[in-house]
């Protein structure tokens, strides 16, 4: 039976130990398994976390574990992979990934997991249909983080430029968590208000020629973080918890996460971010939310494009 209250996150490199420090200060979950290749990594991680606990609010049982250890755990969450490096695209990583996936799918597959896989590593997509066809449980309970951060740096940078509380914006990327994302402009809205209606009110001229200023600047942000830093794990930690907060309180939220398409928006036997009902029994709808002739265009190259690479995939299994 799955316990909702447990989570498992495989995989401890940057990303996966801070989504596990985030969850940590959620109090979403009471347990929280870490597996990780280097045994030795995850148990060192859970020694770490588990001694900030009686500064922190949450009540939770860290350790390090095995796949046994994670057969109920309502929430699975993948990181393992090779990491983004300089000058390499997410799609770069595609062969490297796949085969660490494959792994991995052995292995819960094995333990017959019962609850939610959620797949962070990238490229997202790309593992969340191999996971999808392989993995053999409902795709309802296999989908990816997708374009949930890409959409926070939308409304973040949205917000900058139109000085306005980034909760008041509404706006979503859809498609390839990647170089083919796109901003859904023609739904945008300032609390209610169209987007282009808010722009005009504050006075911005070249509306469109800001809007694609902005969505460059959000395709190229981890790129330009991982040159500056390494690499990106903060934002994908919050953006990890407010997926997980969907799941565990039911919630019945709205977020782009990468799902597996079955003729919607005219695509099919990919995985891309579409606004979805998220809840405790995963996807629970995939939205056909109205699109721009221009805006439904651009998905569909999107999809073709990792066609394109699945079919690659496919052909060096």
């Amino acid at each position: 039976m799955v316990n909702l209250k447990k989570a498992a996150i495989i995989g401890l490199g940057n990303v996966g130990a801070s989504i596990a420090f985030h969850l940590m200060t959620t109090n979403l979950f009471s347990e929280l398994v870490l597996i990780d290749i280097a045994k030795d990594k995850a148990e060192g991680e859970a020694m770490d976390l588990s001694h900030g606990l009686p500064y922190c609010s949450s009540v939770m049982d860290i350790h390090h574990g095995d796949y046994e250890d994670i057969k109920d755990a309502s929430v699975i969450i993948l990181t393992s992979g090779a990491a983004q490096k300089v000058g390499e695209t997410r799609l770069d990583l595609i062969h490297k990934n796949v085969a660490i996936l494959r792994s991995i799918l052995k292995e819960l597959k094995r333990v017959e997991m019962e609850g939610i896989l959620l797949l962070v590593a990238n490229p997202v997509d790309i593992l969340t249909h191999f996971a999808v066809k392989e993995l053999g449980i409902p795709k309802s309970r296999v989908f990816g983080s997708g374009t949930v951060l890409d959409t926070a740096r939308l409304k973040f940078l949205l917000s900058q430029r139109l000085e306005v509380d980034p909760r008041n914006v509404h706006a979503v990327i859809i498609g390839e968590h990647g170089d083919s994302e796109l901003a859904v402009d023609s739904i945008a809205n300032i609390s209610s208000m169209p987007l282009e209606d808010f722009m005009d009110y504050k006075g911005i001229e070249n509306k469109g020629e800001v809007l694609q200023e902005i969505d460059k600047e959000v395709r190229e942000s981890a790129y330009e973080i991982i040159s500056k830093k390494g690499s990106t794990y903060y934002g994908i930690a919050m953006s990890v918890g407010r997926i997980c907060s969907a799941i565990v309180n039911d919630e019945h939220s709205m977020l782009p996460v990468s799902v597996e398409l079955d003729g919607e928006y005219g695509l099919k036997d990919i995985a891309l971010s579409i606004p979805s009902i998220v809840g405790r029994k995963g996807v629970e709808h995939i939205l056909e939310i109205p699109l721009s002739v221009s805006e439904r265009r651009k998905l569909i190259r999107s999809g073709e494009s990792l066609g394109e690479v699945i079919r690659s995939v496919n052909e060096k299994k």
